[in-house]
């Protein structure tokens, strides 16, 4: 199914830094100052496709937006800062990526730009996609075409570790991988790489285990201070430059991401996905799995259901809680405190 595709991979990162596109997508980080937000911020700048891009973060970000602004490419840069700000650092915008505090700032996308793409990077993305959703919904604005998890760094993985096996470019390996984006949920579909390769089965199992815990290795490589930071920037790129390309019309377009799912008992499952001027275009869903990869499945839907459901009552219990304490409020200044203790432990939950 998967000979037929060309994947963006570096390809579509090099298209996304190269002069010849043009585009006036609006794109906003959320999240700009942090780890993954500097350095993706960074890549999103040096991209013609971008004429507008806005960061915003809880501090920071001005001196972040000041600082890129120098770089003498053609996107216009904004810096905003504090929760007063985060709505008008969303006008306007096409493309929403958010490497970091859910859900505070998907609601705010569903009041201000509920037409744009929402790229979620925040983990743990197999809770933070249902949480995304549930704030869409409760705003009447919910289209799953438009919410993405961006597990793009999973296949970033499995291509690069291939490739050295192999003795590949890894440019030009293409591993789908589905299911969600932590541990045993993270499932490289290796039977269906190109160019096709094999392995022996313990080996097999050695390099999806390796896929399957490759932030850990990262952690335990920078000692404890610090996760994949810079893959991660690398990967959030890739897969916008991939969404703005279909935005822009380009053809064939596919990436794999954690969306809403009728592909499997699962409502939530990342599969490759054909991608359009409106978002999903064509689920291509699992395709023919081996096996091994049938096991694996199997072994990660009881997590996988857990992380949606959790999600899901973070979401709704959330306005309950929230309703609750703010009946109790009498005064306008009672209410603003609940609303931001309450928002703050969410955002902070996740970060």
């Amino acid at each position: 199914m998967f000979s037929r595709i060309v994947r963006p991979a570096a390809s579509g990162l090099i298209r996304g830094l190269s002069t010849s596109a043009q585009n006036n997508a609006r794109v906003a980080v959320l999240g700009a100052s942090g780890g993954i937000g500097q350095p993706l911020s960074l890549l999103l700048k040096n991209s013609p496709l971008i004429s507008n891009l806005s960061l915003y973060d809880i501090a920071h970000t001005p001196g972040v937006a000041a600082d890129l602004s120098h770089i003498e490419t053609r996107a216009k840069v904004t810096g905003y800062i504090g929760a007063e700000q985060l709505p008008e650092s969303l006008k306007g915008a096409d493309v929403v990526v958010i490497p970091a505090g859910v859900p505070r700032k998907p609601e705010a996308c569903a009041k201000t730009c509920p037409e744009a793409m929402i790229c979620v990077i925040a983990n743990p993305v197999n809770s933070t996609i249902p949480i995304t959703s549930e704030m869409f919904k409760k705003h009447g604005v919910y289209n799953p075409n438009h919410i993405f998890g961006v597990t793009t760094l999973d296949i970033v993985r499995a291509n690069t570790f291939v490739a050295e096996l192999k003795g590949l470019d890894p440019a030009r390996v293409n591993v789908p991988v589905v299911g969600g984006h932590a541990g045993k949920t993270i499932i490289p579909l290796i039977s269906q790489c190109t160019p096709k390769v094999e392995f022996p089965q313990d080996q097999l199992e050695t390099l999806t285990v390796r896929i399957q815990e490759a932030g850990t290795e990262v952690v335990k490589a920078k000692a404890g201070a610090g996760s994949a930071t810079l893959s991660m920037a690398y990967a959030g790129a890739r897969f916008v430059f991939s969404l703005l390309d279909a935005m822009n019309g380009k053809e064939g377009v596919i990436e794999c991401s954690f969306v809403r799912s009728e592909e499997t008992e699962c409502t939530y499952f990342s599969t490759p996905l054909l991608l359009g001027k409106n978002g999903i275009e064509k689920n291509l869903g699992l395709g023919k799995l081996s096996a091994f990869e049938e096991k694996l499945v199997g072994e990660a839907m009881g997590e996988l259901k857990g992380s949606i459901k959790k999600g899901e009552d973070f979401a709704k219990n959330f306005k309950k809680t929230a309703s609750i304490n703010l009946l109790k409020c009498d005064t306008l200044e009672e209410r603003s405190a609940v609303k931001r203790s309450v928002l703050f432990k969410m955002a902070a939950w996740y970060e």
